[in-house]
């Protein structure tokens, strides 16, 4: 597995995604106060600039000093951002990581741009980092979270199981963490079934 990275853009057709700079603290911040957002991250950032420069900060030293890759996702020709996604957890000596840390401004979902996201980074993660698996986890009770994981355990990625009393989550307090991973004998047929629900979304927007 290569890493640590030299951050590079990822171009989709509805979602490219760049790694995080300085430049993108005001109009992400501009995006992240509804609360719906964070409910199941951090409910503390809606409407709390500190909350919310504490979490843009944390993701900036990460992404710099190689312990993950923050990711801002962006609407397509040039538009604005719209949410944010990681590569977190890396552990180089076993060929891993997760995707997590992943937020998206109301307004982009059921677009499309989940799935674009999501397919760019697995393309990434796999096909030029030399990934062996990818896992996401998800707070237990966020069955919106868990549905859309689902959806991918359907292409196949693997329901793991749900480690209990896994973390502590202000305000939220204990949180069991469901997981989710995608190996690299999965990838082929994931990127497929990924590439063909992307293509609907592509092929009629007004009804992403």
């Amino acid at each position: 597995m290569i890493w640590p990275v030299r951050p590079t853009p990822l171009e989709g057709e509805i979602v490219p995604l760049e790694a995080i700079e300085e430049a993108h603290r005001a109009p992400l911040e501009a995006i992240s106060r509804e609360p719906e957002t964070w409910t199941w991250i951090d409910r503390r950032i809606p409407g709390d600039r500190a909350a919310f420069d504490a979490w843009f900060e944390a993701r900036r030293a990460a992404t710099r000093d190689g312990t993950e890759l923050c990711f801002v996702t962006h609407r397509a020709g040039g538009g604005e951002p719209l949410g944010s996604s990681s590569y977190l957890n890396v552990r180089p000596a076993h060929d891993g990581l997760e995707i997590g840390w992943s937020w998206l401004h109301p307004s982009a979902w059921r677009s499309g741009a989940n799935v674009e996201a999501k397919l760019l980074m697995l393309s990434h993660a796999f096909e030029e980092l030399g990934c062996m698996r990818v896992e996401f986890k998800t707070d237990a009770r966020n069955e919106r979270s868990r549905a859309a994981l689902a959806a991918l355990a359907a292409l196949p990625a693997i329901f793991e199981g749900v480690l209990r009393k896994h973390m502590l989550v202000p305000p939220l307090g204990l949180r069991d963490s469901a997981y989710y991973s995608i190996v690299d004998d999965d990838w082929p047929e994931v990127g497929q079934n990924l590439t063909a629900r992307l293509a609907r979304h592509v092929e009629a927007p007004a009804h992403a």
